[in-house]
């Protein structure tokens, strides 16, 4: 597979940090966009890649305008974009929803619906020009079925993954492919060894997910829990 240029946001995370190191270490093209501008710079030093190979822009997702600024400035370092790695995660819940502060639905929205809205407006075109293309994105198995007091968090997922689906379908004939991971949780603690989805089975589905052997996997739904 020749070199591609993979945007990934949430780089900063135990996630992102891993996908990137991951990807890197293929050979890849890594534009990484975070709102934390000394984590970044941190992270783009363990790398270490050369400047050609790497773009790393701060940035809030929240900011349409800012982030077609940002998708621009990929576009003209590296040409094109081959695919979209959204990781930014966060998660409000524990309350019934008597107790939940109409400020937790209107912060999940905006960490979940507007930053993928954002992202597919400024990346659906770069991405449908390639004759190949891969997004992805985490989300939670309790989606389909949610518990009690999780109610703005999953209602926020499930729009999300919407919006992935949608992206799928209107992507297909481009052959760029739009799935869902789905985790109870992501295990970042030995501590609690057990209780989630370890980032290393995590990256090795998206190491799939990203090869052309998945290349009629879309629109789906993949169980790691």
């Amino acid at each position: 597979m020749m070199n591609k240029t993979i945007v990934i946001t949430g780089a900063t995370g135990v996630l992102g940090n891993l996908v990137a190191k991951t990807f890197a270490g293929m050979g890849h093209n890594l534009a990484l966009l975070d709102i934390d501008k000394n984590k970044l710079d941190a992270l783009a030093r363990e790398l270490s890649l050369p400047p050609e190979r790497l773009y790393t822009g701060t940035v809030n997702l929240l900011d349409g305008a800012a982030l077609q600024d940002s998708a621009a400035a990929i576009l003209s370092k590296f040409g094109g974009v081959h695919a979209l790695f959204h990781l930014v995660g966060g998660w409000v819940g524990g309350k019934t929803f008597i107790e939940t502060p109409a400020d937790d639905l209107e912060f999940m929205l905006n960490q979940h619906v507007r930053t993928t809205f954002n992202l597919f407006k400024s990346f659906e075109e770069p991405l449908s020009k390639n004759d190949w293309g891969r997004v992805i994105i985490i989300s939670a198995s309790t989606v389909p079925n949610p518990p009690g007091k999780s109610a703005v968090y999953t209602a926020a997922k499930a729009a999300q993954e919407n919006l992935v689906l949608s992206l799928a379908a209107e992507l297909k004939d481009a052959k760029v492919t739009a799935n869902i991971i789905h985790v109870r949780a992501i295990e970042v603690d030995a501590s609690r060894k057990g209780t989630g989805t370890t980032p290393d089975v995590i990256v090795a589905t998206m190491e799939y997910l990203f090869s052309d052997a998945a290349s009629k996997v879309n629109g789906a739904r993949i169980p790691l829990y």
